[in-house]
């Protein structure tokens, strides 16, 4: 029996399943990633009279995953689904990488008729009670008149303040029962379509002493996190980086706040560095925007160091001071806080930049020693192929509008150290949050539907492709053109790599059988191609990004001595305060 509304205003009959659909079409809605049920048909069924995209995929996790990069790159929240039980249980590793990093995703699933909920449904489970930990918020659906005022909600969780991902929980009856919704009720908030939606500025009188204590430093330096793409402020940053004359390095998920080839960039720091720790380490003030100051950034917490004033802009209040004394704390917005910022030092802008000069070319010098010591293994020729010789044909070979996606694990490892993003902005992604490994191929297909017309080539780990591999199918459905690197160095490498380093060698489940994964792919439908030669990689790369009806898996050969796997050895027993070094 249908629920009835009393209304003078010419109403609108539709099943639950069909105004939810027409909710997400108000929305500009992404497209979707999940594989149906009984639960939600009716919705499924309007997805195409709404015209919105849907796409089928062979597992949920994956699903997560590509809505989670499809977000990051877009700048608008991605769309999952799941239906009753498994489907939904199976959302929960990608949905945590979401919360985790900051990334707008609504995930939607369908749960039990209520009528009959807990009297053994099929595939019925305490869904909602697994998944509340891993979403901002947990939004069920208990009345179907209430579907557009909830899925205006979903949007408005999802992108404000810190984004992240929403579960819309729908139960069977909604989805399949009648309303006449009343035409007023239907309608989305402009501002909650992409994030971030509203912008909160800082306080005048912490901006003021930020101000006054940069203006005194003259060694400082800014220390980007993923923070930054989530505020849209690379722009900001740059201009404020540039007007200051102040150098910025980067956490593997700030990537791109400003372009790695930029004069100020320092790149990564934290557990691997190139320059940017020892310029840490002798910095008389630092900035910090949109970092959590995470194990990874912070070399287990013992950077930044001790006695160094920061100030730390960050829109979560309670992050600030969490892993590290902030001298200053601002909450704000990254972009507001560095444009006020910008203002308040312009009139001394051009004397500090002179003023730091000296310091500039310091850091400079450093930087092209770097690039000396390690060029032996950047330019190596040894086969197996060394990841450094990868990482400097992706350099030399992707265009400035490429995206990179890097798989959890090494290949964010490696990438993160050794590529340079030519551009500002969302170039890199890789999946902090969780950096749960098989990210790569799924990531790499959200951000090719984000980003039709540019190319993308994702990294995975053979061990990252295996558990995903599937999604392969899925790619060649959809005719996604992007270029999938494995690398094949038959092993769990980042546990090879531990085990060899604090285990003595004693290696135990970290090697995998030997495969083929470019005959793999031919056989999926995709292009595959087999590298074993690091100078054939250049002309793999350009095969793969030329193709534009389908997937390319290059099949990359790569050492196995385990020593060999990362670019630095991840004690976690040693605080040591120096970074990792490929050198």
């Amino acid at each position: 029996m249908s629920e009835q509304k009393l209304s003078n205003r010419p109403a609108q009959p539709m099943t639950g399943g069909r105004a939810l659909a027409h909710m997400l079409k108000l929305h500009d809605a992404a497209p979707m990633f999940g594989m149906g049920g009984f639960q939600l048909l009716p919705f499924y069924a309007a997805i195409g009279e709404e015209g919105l995209s849907h796409t089928l995929i062979n597992d949920e996790r994956s699903g997560a995953f590509a809505a989670d990069a499809y977000a990051r790159v877009s700048g608008r929240p991605g769309l999952c689904d799941g239906t009753l039980g498994p489907g939904a249980t199976n959302l929960t590793t990608g949905l945590v990488e979401s919360l985790n990093a900051g990334v707008p995703v609504i995930a939607i699933a369908g749960d039990t008729n209520r009528d009959h909920s807990w009297k053994n449904m099929t595939q019925e489970a305490r869904q909602i009670d697994i998944l509340a930990p891993t979403v901002k918020e947990v939004i069920r659906v208990e009345r179907i008149h209430r579907i557009p005022e909830l899925v205006r909600r979903a949007y408005a969780v999802a992108t404000s303040g810190r984004p992240g991902p929403v579960l819309l929980d729908v139960p069977e009856d909604i989805a399949h029962g009648e309303y006449d919704f009343d035409p007023d009720d239907l309608y989305a908030e402009d501002a909650t379509k992409s994030y971030p939606a509203r912008r909160m500025r800082p306080d005048l009188a912490d901006l003021t002493r930020a101000a006054a204590l940069l203006a005194k430093a003259k060694r400082p330096i800014i220390l980007a996190g993923g923070g930054v793409h989530l505020s849209h402020a690379q722009q900001a940053l740059l201009a404020f980086a540039e007007a200051q004359g102040i150098p910025v390095a980067h956490t593997l998920s700030g990537k791109g706040s400003i372009p790695c080839v930029h004069e100020l960039s320092l790149g990564l720091f934290g557990r691997y560095s190139r320059t940017a720790n020892d310029a840490l380490e002798a910095a008389d003030a630092i900035l910090t925007v949109g970092c959590k100051l995470g194990e990874i950034a912070t070399k287990r917490y013992v950077l930044p160091p001790k006695g160094v004033p920061m100030i730390h802009i960050d829109i979560m209040a309670e992050e600030i001071g969490r892993c590290a004394p902030a001298e200053i704390a601002i909450w704000a917005d990254a972009r507001a806080a560095l444009e006020d910022l910008t203002a308040e030092l312009s009139d001394k802008a051009a004397n500090l930049r002179q003023a730091r000069a000296g310091y500039l070319t310091e850091l400079s010098e450093a930087k092209a020693t770097w690039r000396r010591e390690v060029d032996a293994r950047l330019t190596s020729t040894e086969r197996p192929i060394n990841m450094a010789r990868v990482c400097h044909e992706l350099n030399a070979t992707l265009p400035p509008e490429a995206i990179l996606v890097a798989d959890g694990g090494f290949a964010a490892h490696w990438t993160g150290l050794l590529c340079d993003t030519k551009q500002a902005g969302r170039h890199y992604i890789a999946n902090r949050g969780l950096a749960s490994i098989g990210y790569g191929l799924p990531g790499s297909m959200g951000a090719q539907l984000a980003a039709p017309d540019r190319p993308v080539v994702g990294m995975t780990g053979d061990g990252g492709f295996n558990m995903v591999i599937g999604e392969l199918e899925t790619a060649v459905r959809l005719k996604l053109p992007l270029t999938l690197l494995v690398v094949n160095n038959a092993a769990s490498g980042y546990v090879k790599a531990l085990q060899a380093a604090l285990m003595g060698g004693k290696f135990q489940s970290s090697d995998l059988h030997e495969l083929n994964y470019a005959n793999l792919a031919d056989n999926f439908g995709a292009t595959g191609i087999r590298v074993e030669d690091p100078d054939k990689l250049s002309d793999a790369l350009r095969q793969g990004m030329e193709r534009d009806d389908g997937p390319t898996v290059i099949d990359m050969v790569v050492t196995r001595d385990p020593k060999q796997m990362l670019p630095g050895v991840d004690n976690r027993a040693v605080e040591a305060k120096k970074g990792d070094r490929i050198a």
